[in-house]
């Protein structure tokens, strides 16, 4: 058992091991104590910023937001399904159709619903 889930183990450990390290250093290390006025300044990708600084969000940007996520992930379990597909037989193409199945659901009640739209 040690053999088989040791380096699965180790990677974990290994892991929190370094983020603890980025984390501690960051705390200890770290100048946030200084607060400058170029330092509270708004930061956009490299450029001034410009309009409100709190302005808040539409709702429907974070929902087409998890809605990425949410498919691109679904869309990522189609790999490993390529890539084992002649041995899976038809229990394995049967499988991924009720997938996809689910997939197409999903996207077309989003559509339905008018998620995908921005101007309402």
């Amino acid at each position: 058992m040690i053999g088989t889930y040791g380096p699965m183990f180790l990677m974990i450990v290994t892991a929190s091991l370094l983020a603890a390290a980025f984390f501690l250093g960051a705390t200890f290390l770290g100048d946030k104590l200084k607060k400058t006025p170029e330092k509270m300044k708004p930061f956009e990708c490299g450029s001034e910023s410009t309009g409100g600084n709190h302005l808040k969000l539409s709702v429907k940007f974070y929902l087409t937001a998890i809605l990425f996520v949410v498919f691109d992930i679904e869309s990522v379990f189609l790999y490993p399904w390529a890539v084992q597909f002649k041995g899976l037989g038809w229990v394995g193409l049967a499988s991924m159709f009720g997938f996809l199945a689910v997939v197409v659901v999903a996207l077309v009640y989003v559509v339905k619903k008018g998620a995908l739209e921005w101007e309402s």
